[in-house]
């Protein structure tokens, strides 16, 4: 079943691991039949400060626009994106930060401390790179960041199941390795997954 993905690279360089992640993902899901959407992060024009809180409507520039267009449209969302000092990289906790949005990701209901999540209907795939070994990250640091996109992002919105794919330790990586996660992950865009 054809599905409508889309990744956000959260990577400030084009020729990092997660980079080559995301774009072996969309190759293998574009070839599977997939519709795709790849967007860089660092190559989006926007403020990734929330500049008044909550408290006034901050406009969207075009390119907030285009992702949140995507985002509606898609049935998959696909997050790549290097974990630093234990979470997500600034680059992506302020897209996320602008683009999920009261009125469009959820809504509080009057006179109760219940919300609706906007963006149901929606799956997610976590793909992050580290230096800590997976398995240390997760059961004796206790997966901070992947706790906070999980839990208080992305299905507080609505966004689940999420999946996640922990990659690592990065930096003492050897070519073989690299290649079988480069290929692990090509399954994963082919099933869309």
């Amino acid at each position: 079943m054809s599905r409508s993905i889309l990744i956000l690279l959260a990577h400030p360089l084009p020729d990092s691991l997660c980079a080559a992640l995301a774009r072996t993902y969309a190759d293998s899901a574009m070839r599977a039949g997939h519709q795709v959407t790849l967007l860089e992060l660092a190559t989006l024009q926007f403020d990734p400060l929330l500049r008044h809180a909550y408290r006034q409507r901050q406009p969207l520039e075009p390119d907030l626009e285009r992702a949140a267009q995507a985002l509606q449209a898609c049935d998959h969302l696909v997050l790549v994106y290097p974990t630093w000092w234990g979470a997500m990289p600034a680059l992506l906790k302020g897209f996320l930060d602008r683009l999920l949005l009261p009125g469009f990701a959820f809504r509080y209901r009057r006179d109760s401390l219940w919300w609706d999540r906007l963006l149901a209907g929606r799956s997610a795939r976590v793909i992050t790179t580290m230096d800590t070994p997976p398995w240390y990250y997760r059961w004796f640091y206790r997966d901070p960041g992947i706790a906070q996109l999980r839990r208080t992002v992305l299905q507080f919105c609505g966004i689940a199941p999420v999946r996640v794919t922990r990659l690592g330790p990065v930096r003492s990586n050897s070519p073989a390795r690299r290649q079988r996660w480069l290929q692990a992950i090509a399954r994963l865009g082919a099933a869309g997954h």
